[in-house]
């Protein structure tokens, strides 16, 4: 049996530039869906599990910085709306640090790849086994546990490599990591490797590695391996596909949930629509007033 990993690490390195003009000065993850910055889904998502240390992967101090200011207390403020008597705001603003939970960074100074983002944080990680997060592919379960959760209870039984995956058509495999030799057993499947982005005619299942990622700690030692991967970089997946290759215990689980992806400016409307739409009735009921003006 596998211990509960207490690490994540949240790549947020990048100019996210599918996200302009926004993100000239503004980092993505602090762009909200439903009003909610998307980092603070990934952090709430550790908070589940009883994660004690996020380590943010970031490219520039500006960047470091945003960072580092909105994981920090703010006194002043929290005085200032408990004088005004604003209790819902304070408790919203103090909720943004979980309690016990320690913010670590580490700079990837060149864009060598995911897994090169990943490297970056070995020395904070240590001898760990440690969770990977995108922090803008935000997965939410409204009638039961959220995706971490769900992942860390397959892990404690089966260790290794545990990953969130999804089932999509062949032709739609083309643009994810598919898993090679999939055998499935109600909503795990197990797996003999990954391939990245395979072209049609070679596509071997229909189940996508999308993340999160429980890993154990040999990835890292397994990632300098793979500088020479499938585009030239350092891949997550190229690593993930070794380990398994050699032995590791590759399981994908379909988790429970919802998908909100944010990577562009469209996806995040649509991903604000659907959300704010699916928690405020008064929304749907304003929604459907508007539609029906708009279509007369």
């Amino acid at each position: 049996m596998s211990n509960k990993p207490e690490v994540c690490i949240l790549p947020v390195a990048g100019l996210s530039t599918r996200n302009l003009p926004a993100t000239k000065v503004l980092h993505k993850g602090f762009l909200t869906l439903n009003n909610l910055p998307i980092i603070q889904y990934a952090v709430n998502a550790c908070k589940e599990i009883g994660v004690k240390e996020i380590v943010f992967i970031y490219s520039d101090q500006s960047c470091k910085h945003l960072f580092e200011r909105y994981f920090a207390p703010y006194p002043w403020l929290e005085k200032h709306l408990e004088q005004k008597g604003k209790i819902d705001l304070l408790k919203a603003v103090k909720d943004i640090i979980p309690e016990g939970m320690k913010f670590s960074f580490a700079e990837q100074k060149e864009p060598l790849g995911n897994g090169h983002a990943i490297l970056m944080a070995k020395e904070i990680v240590g001898k760990r086994d440690f969770i990977v997060m995108w922090p803008d592919d935000i997965y939410i379960n409204f009638h039961g546990d959220g995706i971490l959760k769900q992942l860390v209870e397959v892990y404690e039984k089966n260790g290794g490599i545990v990953e969130n995956i999804i089932e999509f058509p062949k032709d739609e495999m083309v643009r994810y990591g598919a898993l090679v030799g999939a055998v499935r057993d109600g909503r795990t499947v197990q797996a003999k490797g990954l391939v990245e982005k395979p072209k049609l005619e070679e596509v071997p299942s229909n189940y996508a590695s999308m993340g999160p990622y429980i890993l154990p700690n040999v990835i890292m030692d397994i990632l300098p391996e793979v500088k020479n991967g499938s585009n030239g970089e350092i891949n997550l997946t190229d690593a993930l596909n070794l380990a398994a290759q050699r032995g590791v215990p590759l399981t994908g689980v379909l988790c429970r949930g919802l998908r909100f992806d944010c990577g562009t400016n469209d996806e995040l409307a649509r991903a604000n629509l659907k959300l704010s739409l699916m928690l405020n009735p008064e929304l749907r009921a304003y929604a459907k007033e508007l539609l029906d003006t708009i279509l007369v």
